[in-house]
């Protein structure tokens, strides 16, 4: 007798959110993966331009990057995220997630030096340490 194995597949959306530059990443259908996809610009136009990467590549959850200091008390983007985040969940129709990071950023540069996909890298970092905790937490 041969068993079936259920495999939930999602894909995932990473965010790492800047006043002007905004990182983009992308996992696998798995969750298995995550790597950096674009950086876009922070215009008016932004909320549009994830909601089409959205639908293109059939995302099933947004995560945004939650920035704090090292007293892990809310950094001053932080007052630019969370009205970006609530335009987003009014605008999906799929969960949009909040997780912390630290200095993805930083450590995006230092991975790969200072270029102009480390925006990206820095929201891959994001969405790969958000799926680690969620299978860990399973």
């Amino acid at each position: 007798m041969q068993s079936l194995l259920y495999t939930n597949l999602m894909r995932y959306l990473g965010i790492d959110y800047g006043a002007k530059r905004v990182g983009i990443a992308l996992s696998d259908e798995r969750g298995d993966f995550v790597y950096p996809l674009k950086v876009l610009e922070n215009t008016k136009d932004l909320i549009h331009d994830i909601l089409s990467i959205c639908e293109e590549n059939k995302v099933d959850e947004v995560v945004v990057g939650e920035s704090r200091n090292f007293n892990q008390k809310e950094n001053e983007i932080m007052k630019e995220i969370m009205p970006f985040v609530d335009e987003l969940k009014k605008e999906l129709n799929i969960p949009v997630s909040m997780h912390p990071e630290f200095m993805t950023s930083q450590e995006a540069e230092r991975l790969q030096g200072k270029n102009e996909m480390h925006d990206a890298s820095a929201a891959a970092l994001i969405l790969k340490s958000y799926l680690d905790t969620i299978r860990n937490h399973s």
